[in-house]
């Protein structure tokens, strides 16, 4: 049963046209079987070298080593480009169609999956980057290139790029190379690539922030999960261990920790929704 303080929040946002909002992390994608960073998986060996997730996803070790650089990400987007979404993932895109307007996604997952399920791009903001696109690695312009083609991803050797693809891992227009279209852990967030004022914005709209599956370990989420509670909207965490966020809404009037897994929670969410439409 959802909460009835929820409930009622969600009442008020209808009929003020506030925004019900949902913030979302790595964890909503592990049912469809992919890997955190931070989790026992993010680690990455090549050859006798045992790399983790937070020394390899950078932009120092891309100018260093780009070839081992690329050799984990194409691994992880083989792993990405065979996942299917799973129930949280068309949770959402149901409650879009619910709400239209009044709908906001702002997931940190690159892997594509919320498009997949159907989730529509002006109102998804993925402030991490997105496993579908590359761009320069020498940002000699702004532009977004599609994954290349070329890059065979079924049945991945970890350790191999062949010449043809490294080929195709170069600018078209200068020459260098090509990177992931993801924020690195030694970057920072802007509006260009990564969305920040506009979901800086969302969150002063929101009357309720619903998270669901991450620690809030990257500090953009916690500074919407605070504009928001600054806002006098309502936070819930939905999730299966405590977090940072669990921290900050601690003894909060207008916070709410639920321990469950996403999939039943947006299912009974969806339900409340259409109930009050």
């Amino acid at each position: 049963m959802i909460d009835k303080r929820i409930i009622e929040q969600l009442k008020l946002c209808l009929q003020k046209q506030k925004k019900i909002s949902f913030l979302v992390g790595a964890g909503i994608s592990a049912e469809s079987g992919i890997p955190t960073f931070r989790g026992k998986d993010g680690y990455w060996v090549s050859g006798s070298k045992n790399y983790k997730a937070q020394d390899i996803g950078t932009l120092r070790m891309f100018k260093c080593s780009p070839k081992e650089v690329w050799k984990w990400f194409l691994y992880r987007k083989s792993v990405t480009e065979r996942a299917k979404p799973n129930q949280s993932h068309l949770m959402l895109k149901e409650i879009e169609k619910l709400l239209n307007d009044n709908f906001a996604l702002i997931s940190q997952n690159v892997d594509g999956l919320h498009r997949k399920a159907g989730s529509s791009e002006e109102r998804t903001f993925l402030i991490h980057g997105d496993f579908d696109f590359v761009r320069c690695g020498d940002e000699c312009s702004e532009e977004l290139y599609p994954f290349p083609t070329e890059i065979n991803l079924e049945g991945r050797n970890k350790d191999i790029i062949t010449e043809n693809e490294w080929k195709a891992l170069r600018c078209p227009k200068c020459k260098e190379n090509l990177r992931p279209h993801v924020l690195w852990f030694d970057e920072y967030y802007n509006e260009k690539y990564f969305k920040k004022n506009s979901v800086l914005q969302i969150s002063k709209e929101t009357g309720i922030l619903f998270i669901i599956g991450t620690s809030g370990a990257t500090n953009l989420p916690l500074m919407v999960a605070n504009k928001v509670l600054v806002n006098n909207g309502m936070v819930v965490e939905i999730n299966i261990e405590n977090s940072y966020f669990s921290e900050l809404l601690r003894n909060k009037s207008n916070g709410l920790l639920i321990i469950e897994k996403s999939s039943r929670f947006l299912t009974e969410l969806k339900t409340e929704i259409e109930n009050l439409l």
